[in-house]
């Protein structure tokens, strides 16, 4: 009935690691870990998204500007819209989409 689990702070700085934390049929929350100069490859999202910043810098490149974003900021950005993700530290953040 209740759950927990530590997913997060278990979750590696290795380049690039994606885990999915739920996946509703309404929404999803995606947990992404980038190691310091990883590069989260240039993609779209299939839905409007909010990304949540948990621990470190990134920045979130889309529509030719760059976003620098340190912890607990919230970054929205619309569907379709080619993006990418460089680490300027370790950094930990949340997708909801």
């Amino acid at each position: 009935m209740y759950t927990t689990n530590n997913l997060l702070a278990e979750q590696p700085f290795k380049q690039l690691q994606l885990k999915h934390i739920i996946k509703a049929p309404t929404f999803e929350v995606l947990s992404v870990c980038l190691e310091a100069g990883s590069l989260f490859p240039e993609h779209v999202s299939p839905k409007n998204s909010y990304l949540l910043m948990l621990e470190g810098e990134i920045h979130f490149n889309i529509d030719n500007r760059t976003f620098h974003l340190t912890p607990q900021q919230v970054f929205d950005f619309p569907a379709n819209t080619k993006h990418f993700v460089r680490a300027l530290k370790n950094a930990k953040f949340l997708i909801i989409r």
